[in-house]
């Protein structure tokens, strides 16, 4: 993965909202079982499979309204936190793409660049639809959000009533490869965020709208995620090809991808919590289902081409 030293990445919408109180939801990193999200109490109170969350009780509206349950946060006409600029304090040194090639912050702020790029042109294009971009909040122990109160251990999520993509930076080396056992390397964190932005796009499109069964190897839940995968190979073929943020994505780096989705199937991740593989607790599709997902937006690049909704089989 190499950054275009000349490219201005100044304007990258990522913000951080600093350290918050780790009691929501328990201490330290653990690995949840899966399930699906229950409604009500925040994010703190939802039973979820780490990394990835759509907040069920946000969906059946279509993310026009929040969680009960957490302090939230005021939300600007411009979708941004209340308090937070687009370029938070931690981000602001983040001018260049020479910058991403030293710095992960930087890096993190380039991606953001080349995703809201990439569905600026691509959103009115395929789907008819205006880009509303979404703002990147990291934070450290927990955070408020207008779908409630999230801690680390949630893994990065999309919150569709602040359409914002939230994200504790320890996530990648205490959970996904220390707990999870995925590999690592350069590229996951790129591929996390392209399948939450991914979910901030079914948003505006009014798919989260469709969503109506929660658990299950066909249920609307796990064709949303599978989607959300597909989007991310959208924005993965596109920056693969020199989008002016980044100069070139290797083979490795797809791999890599390939291997964070494989790490978060639900099978894999009943497997790690010592149970067996239950399809009809499902909310997210199987290993090979988000590869297959992914690799299908990557080759087709099409919105529908990810039309995992009318797909007949996952």
């Amino acid at each position: 993965m190499r950054f275009n030293p000349k490219a201005d990445i100044s304007r990258g919408r990522v913000g951080d909202a600093g350290r918050g109180s780790r009691g929501t939801g328990g201490g330290g990193m653990r690995l949840p079982m899966p399930g699906g999200a229950k409604a009500g109490g925040g994010v703190g109170g939802l039973v979820i499979i780490v990394l990835f969350v759509v907040l069920t009780q946000c969906l059946g509206d279509g993310g026009t309204t929040g969680a009960g349950g957490g302090t939230g946060l005021d939300v600007g006409q411009q979708g941004t936190a209340a308090g937070l600029q687009a370029d938070g304090e931690r981000y602001a040194h983040c001018q260049s793409g020479a910058d991403a090639a030293e710095d992960v912050d930087c890096a993190r702020k380039a991606v953001a660049v080349s995703l809201e790029d990439y569905w600026t042109a691509t959103l009115p294009e395929q789907g008819g639809t205006d880009l509303a971009p979404a703002q990147i909040i990291t934070f450290t122990g927990s955070v408020d959000t207008g779908c409630g109160q999230a801690s680390s251990q949630v893994g990065p999520f999309y919150c569709p009533a602040d359409q914002q993509i939230f994200l504790d930076t320890t996530f990648f080396t205490d959970v996904l490869e220390g707990q999870l056992g995925g590999e690592g390397g350069d590229f996951v964190e790129p591929y996390v965020l392209g399948h939450e932005y991914g979910h901030h796009i079914q948003n505006l499109l009014g798919t989260m709208g469709r969503v109506r069964t929660q658990q299950g190897p066909e249920s609307d839940a796990v064709r949303l995620e599978l989607q959300a995968d597909c989007f991310a190979g959208m924005w993965t073929r596109d920056a693969s090809d020199g989008d002016g943020i980044f100069l070139d994505l290797d083979e490795g780096d797809i791999n890599e991808a390939l291997d964070s989705a494989k790490t978060v199937g639900d099978d894999r991740m009943q497997q790690q919590s010592g149970g067996r593989v239950d399809p009809e607790g499902w909310t997210h599709g199987s290993s090979e289902q988000r590869m297959r997902w992914f690799m299908t937006g990557y080759d087709k690049g099409t919105l529908r081409a990810c039309d995992t909704f009318s797909a007949k089989q996952l």
